[in-house]
């Protein structure tokens, strides 16, 4: 068998992406890309980025634009957001549970700011529905993911666990931001959540 023989039985035997695997894997080399050039970034560039071909994209997207709507749902979903949250070892201290909880979820919003901002998205709304999950149901399954991480000091906590995990989602997503001052670090944000605005010594 020649070189070229085996290359062509080897590429025969290998196994092909299915299509839902082809259209993961499109829509997250285009998610970076899409956050850099917005919506005039080209289908040929995106191509290129996940070495394939342009008209293997239009055998699992009708167009562009439901490229790009696919996109948008992926930054929207709350599935890898979840994911982190639920990865959290929640045999460590509240305060370090929450510190990874912050930044989890502050990774999560920066997707959702970069790719929403770069195309404009009138009006921020959300694009229907996004794996089954809309923007309600995507909120109550991230809260869901902090009440678990509340849980084992359900005791020493002033609210159930269900009214932190609102509380302290709520904060994350109107924390306050200059231009002039940093954001808050995650384990800022969890200090002042835990223990309020007074320091230790304050009397």
């Amino acid at each position: 068998m020649t070189a070229s023989e085996e290359d062509r039985t080897v590429r025969r035997r290998a196994p092909g992406m299915s299509p839902e695997q082809r259209r993961a894997m499109i829509i997250q080399t285009a998610i970076p890309l899409i956050a850099e050039y917005g919506a005039a970034v080209t289908t040929a560039k995106i191509a290129r980025a996940a070495g394939i071909g342009e008209g293997t994209i239009f055998r699992v997207f009708a167009d562009k634009d439901e490229l790009l709507q696919a996109c948008v749902a992926e930054a929207l979903s709350p599935e890898h957001a979840v994911r982190e949250l639920d990865a959290i070892d929640v045999s460590q201290p509240l305060p370090t549970r929450l510190a990874e909880a912050a930044e989890a979820l502050q990774a999560h919003m920066s997707r959702m700011g970069a790719i929403i901002g770069s195309l404009g998205h009138r009006g921020g709304k959300h694009p229907g529905t996004v794996r089954g999950a809309g923007r309600d149901e995507s909120t109550a399954r991230i809260r869901a993911a902090l009440v678990e991480l509340l849980e084992p000091d359900r005791a020493a906590l002033r609210l159930p666990p269900e009214r932190i995990a609102a509380l302290f989602f709520g904060l994350l997503f109107i924390q306050p931001r200059t231009d002039d001052e940093p954001d808050l670090t995650a384990q800022e944000l969890v200090e002042v959540f835990l223990h309020g605005a007074l320091s230790g010594g304050a009397g």
